[in-house]
């Protein structure tokens, strides 16, 4: 008998928080979409959106540039 054994990339990984500025966020609804665009790259993230400021904190192991991506890809301009 053959045992597989089958790890998660990402583990082992130490998480990291990303703060970026996210414009076009004006209600509840933006904010969800931000934190659904992010789930699918890692559903153990941490977001934390600060509409007022145009805020967004993410605790990820994921990257910076895919989780900006994300983001973007909700229309939403992300800067640094």
């Amino acid at each position: 008998m053959t045992c597989f054994a089958f790890s998660d990339s990402s583990e082992g990984v130490a998480a990291t928080t990303q703060t970026s500025t996210v414009s076009g966020m004006t209600c509840g609804h933006c904010e969800k979409a931000v934190t659904r665009a992010i789930r699918p790259l890692d559903p153990q993230a941490k977001v934390k959106i600060d509409r007022a400021a145009n805020r967004v904190e993410v605790e990820s192991t994921q990257a910076r540039d895919l989780l900006t991506k994300a983001i973007a890809a909700e229309e939403y301009a992300v800067s640094a």
